[in-house]
Parts: structure tokens; C-alpha cells; sequence
């Protein structure tokens, strides 16, 4: 008799799936999504993590930078997971298997290895001295960042077992990857000037609420912008009439020590308000991604009640 008909209760059944999910990854190496997330947080602090929460444009960069690293390792946990073992579960429904127990069970699962990708994450940032936030809009400055993350990446999981719920193999799962992943990065808002149906498109990415909490965290509109200073350094030698008077502005502004302030009020005369540093805010952009969260759960077991008649 099938285990599933011996154990018809939900609970029963969620249970009995959720040890089988951690006993592949002991035994199946599924553990090794963890080292792989400290490599690839290593990597992306060493290139912007010098910059995170200093200046405008480096604080833009590292939020986008680590909101991509959450939507990866989201994404590439759980968009195999169903598809490989679809004809097991399609016998297993048969059997008793309520499709609201394999999804809680994978939720559960996966919310233990987004968590602990979250945490590896931004133990790695502090290990490499990125500057963290100062301060914290709803809880400790490190516990906000910490669930930022981890809610980016479980949205971004849940989304992948969505496709992995309904997607033919393991094969065209991963064809489809890079076009979530592209989509994520466009429309993220971060680097690509939206307007009109393309900044509503960018409601629709959890890229985007993830690099706002991001950045509304670190004070983005609190912080200096340093790229006119840098332009303004490339152009020293710029010469009008035999003089140069670029030259002459900078050492002036260095002499009065007035770089400082001036980076400042270029901050403050390219604030955005969609980057507000408050407890607001924040929430909000939780919110939304929770709202990705049970959204695609809920989808993925709809899609599932429906495997009985799938002829593949």
C-alpha cells in the first residue's frame, strides 16, 4: 500500500514529504546550492561592496548586484524540483497524494535554504566590509537586510516552482531561465530608464521591490553622488583658451574642502522618492514580495490538481 494512502491526513502527508526533501539534501548533495551562494557573494562584494550604502551610484549598484544574486539562487533552487519527479508525483496523486501537502512541504523546504543562503549572503558582506545600514526601519539594521534578502529569494523560488510545476522536463526548465532572469534584470528599474508600459511592467518583478527595500535602507537619498566630481575629474586637462578652467574649480573646491559638500548637494538635487528611506516604505516592499510568495505557492498547486490529466 502506498505510503500516502496510509497517511491520508494533510499534515500527516506534508511531513512525510518535507523529511524526504531534507534527506535529498544530505544525501543527494542538495546542500551544495549553500557554498555556491557564499562564492558568488564573495564575488559581488569584492566587485561593489566598497561602494554599498557610501555613494548614490554605489549603493544602486550593490543593491542591484545582490538583488540578482537572491533571484538566482532562487531560481536555480527550485526549478528542477517538480519537473524531474513529475511521473512520481502523477502516480503518487492517484494514490492519495493531496497536492496541498507536496506544495506546504517544498514551501517549508525551501523557505530552510532561502534563509540560509540570506544569512550566508550577508555574513560574506561583512566578512568582505561592506558597509551595512545604519540604521533599521523596522527591526535591527542586519535583521532588515537579512529578510530583504531572504524575501527576494524566496520570491524568486516560488516563481521557479512554478514553472517546474507545469514545464514538460528538467531540459526546457532551464531554457527558461535565462528569460526570467533577463526580465527580472531589465525591468528592475535600477539601471534602465522605465517610462510608460515599461515602468508598469516593473510592478510585476521582484527585482524591484527587493532593490528598492535595498536601497531604502542604505539611505540612498541621504548619501553623496560622486559621479559629476568624477566627471569633472576626467576633464582637469580640458583646456578654453589656454586656460584651464576645470582645473582651476577642482583646486579651488579641494583648497576650501568643500568636495564633501558638494557631493552632497548633488545628492540631494537627485533624491528619489521611491527609495524613501522609512519604515513605510519597507514594509511595502515586503508586502509585495510576499504577495509574489503566496501567489505563485497558491498557482503551483493549482497547476498540480490538474496533473491527472496531463498526457506528457
Amino acid at each position: 500500500m502506498d505510503t500516502y494512502v496510509k497517511h491520508t491526513g494533510r499534515v500527516s502527508q506534508t511531513f512525510i514529504y518535507l523529511g524526504k526533501l531534507f534527506r535529498m539534501f544530505i544525501f543527494r548533495n542538495d546542500w551544495k546550492a549553500l557554498p555556491m551562494a557564499a562564492f558568488i557573494s564573495g564575488l559581488v562584494s569584492f566587485v561593489v561592496g566598497k561602494k554599498m550604502n557610501v555613494s548614490m551610484e554605489g549603493t544602486l549598484r550593490g543593491a542591484f548586484a545582490f538583488s540578482c544574486i537572491c533571484i538566482w539562487n532562487g531560481f536555480f533552487n527550485s526549478i528542477q524540483v517538480i519537473c524531474r519527479e513529475r511521473h512520481i508525483i502523477k502516480r503518487e496523486h492517484r494514490s492519495g497524494l493531496h497536492m496541498t501537502s507536496y506544495v506546504f512541504a517544498h514551501m517549508i523546504y525551501q523557505a530552510f535554504l532561502c534563509s540560509c543562503q540570506a544569512a550566508i549572503t550577508i555574513t560574506v558582506m561583512v566578512l568582505a566590509k561592506v558597509k551595512m545600514p545604519s540604521m533599521g526601519y523596522v527591526t535591527d539594521p542586519i535583521v532588515d537586510m537579512f529578510f530583504t534578502m531572504f524575501l527576494i529569494t524566496y520570491a524568486a523560488d516560488m516563481i521557479a516552482l512554478f514553472i517546474s510545476s507545469f514545464v514538460k522536463t528538467t531540459t526546457t526548465a532551464m531554457t527558461v531561465v535565462p528569460f526570467l532572469l533577463i526580465f527580472q534584470l531589465i525591468f528592475s528599474g535600477g539601471f534602465f530608464s522605465l517610462t510608460g508600459n515599461a515602468y508598469k511592467l516593473s510592478y510585476l518583478t521582484v527585482s524591484k521591490w527587493g532593490l528598492t527595500s535595498l536601497c531604502a535602507q542604505g539611505e540612498y537619498n541621504s548619501l553623496p553622488m560622486t559621479s559629476l566630481w568624477t566627471s569633472m575629474s576626467k576633464m582637469r586637462s580640458m583646456e578654453i583658451e589656454g586656460q584651464k578652467p576645470v582645473d582651476e574649480l577642482l583646486d579651488y573646491i579641494t583648497a576650501s574642502k568643500r568636495k564633501d559638500e558638494l557631493m552632497l548637494e548633488c545628492g540631494s538635487n537627485n533624491q528619489d522618492k521611491r527609495y524613501e528611506s522609512s519604515a513605510e516604505n519597507v514594509l511595502k516592499c515586503w508586502r509585495n514580495l510576499g504577495i509574489f510568495i503566496a501567489l505563485f505557492a497558491f498557482l503551483s498547486v493549482v497547476m498540480l490538481e490538474f496533473i491527472d490529466y496531463d498526457r506528457r
